[in-house]
């Protein structure tokens, strides 16, 4: 007879992590709001999205994975397909009141147009082909990128879900390889009324499997050996290295004149475009360096039970309930420091008010 593996304990990190690629996201969703310029994209290549998107695939295998191994396949994967559906109903329900709230907001704010800005204009223009490509996720206004795509992964992990548990690289290598192909293809999902999704499914799935994978313990145990053995003396330095390089890049981009004359031109056409659409290979590397780091030196201690961190911890317990409030805050935000003629001090409060009814 076998028995399920017992529970481990749950890592308070992944919550507080989340947490903070909540709060960043609403910043940088903040137009020139100085709290923008604290936020996780302005150190380095990759940002919030990436966090997100790699917490999300984490904590679903945690959540599933061992749903799996109590009850088996099917009803493992029935949950995973009602947590999708949660979320897709949360997008059409999103999608109608941020609709609702930019236009009372346009309204009332002489000096903006929020529907431009917002890309509602096809809604206006043809409201019966801009609702029927809400239901399918084809109309997707700015901010109501990522619930798509979420839906789109989870519906993906209740088909890959016995192959996460027992043979994760089986997924991971493919995922590899789907992600490489879209690079050197180009393929994308449609979007309404024309271009393409934001963030590419076929790429950001990578993500998302990468930290499916990271979430099974006996992936982990492989490289903690090496971890202990060559860890802090040649990987963290080289680490440390990198995203300082690419902080420095980033930082860069801000005097077009300096990043010119230290960036060679043939670095430049090497590098660039680093697109976050496609989930480009710097934005991966980054990442996946920056959460190396950050997960070896901020081990689970008493820190967390601070307050800041209980805080960031309790929003994202709750993530799919707060990223929501977030995306329909985020005009409010705008259109109150607007009428305040956008005064520093008073997107300072409408940022951090924000942020408190978030946690609220």
């Amino acid at each position: 007879m076998s028995y399920a593996p017992a529970p481990a304990a749950r890592d308070l990190r992944v919550d507080f992590f989340r947490g903070i690629a909540l709060v960043c996201m609403f910043w940088d969703h903040l137009p020139g709001n100085p709290l923008g310029y604290a936020t996780l994209r302005n150190f380095g290549l990759s940002d919030a999205a990436e966090l997100f998107v790699f917490l999300a695939g984490y904590g679903a295998m945690l959540a599933y994975g061992r749903r799996y191994e109590l009850d088996g396949f099917f009803p493992a994967a029935v949950r995973v397909l009602r947590r999708a559906w949660v979320l897709y109903v949360a997008h059409v329900f999103l999608l109608a009141q941020l609709m609702a709230l930019v236009f009372v907001a346009n309204e009332h704010v002489e000096t903006r147009d929020f529907i431009t800005e917002m890309g509602l204009g096809y809604f206006l223009d043809q409201p019966q082909s801009a609702l029927l490509a809400g239901i399918l996720m084809q109309f997707k206004p700015v901010l109501m990128d990522p619930l798509p795509l979420y839906v789109v992964l989870m519906t993906l992990m209740a088909g890959l879900l016995p192959l996460l548990v027992r043979r994760p690289l089986w997924v991971l290598i493919p995922s590899g390889l789907l992600w490489l192909l879209e690079k050197h293809t180009g393929l994308n999902l449609p979007a309404a009324p024309e271009g393409v999704w934001f963030f590419n499914p076929l790429a950001w799935q990578f993500l998302f499997v990468i930290g499916a994978c990271c979430a099974r313990p006996r992936s982990l145990l492989r490289l903690r050996p090496l971890e202990r053995r060559i860890g802090r003396n040649i990987v963290m330095p080289v680490a440390l290295g990198f995203l300082a390089a690419c902080f420095l890049l980033s930082l860069s981009w801000r005097w077009p004149d300096i990043h010119d004359a230290v960036v060679p031109q043939s670095v430049a056409t090497l590098i660039y475009p680093i697109s976050k659409t496609d989930l480009d290979l710097l934005r991966v590397a980054h990442f996946l360096v920056l959460a190396w780091v950050a997960t070896t030196l901020l081990r689970p201690g008493r820190w967390l039970e601070a307050a800041p961190a209980r805080a960031l911890r309790c929003m994202g317990r709750h993530s799919l309930e707060v990223f929501c409030l977030s995306v329909l805050l985020a005009p409010l935000a705008d259109a109150a420091s607007a009428l305040a003629f956008d005064l520093p001090l008073v997107q300072l409060g409408a940022g951090m008010t924000g942020v408190l009814l978030m946690l609220a």
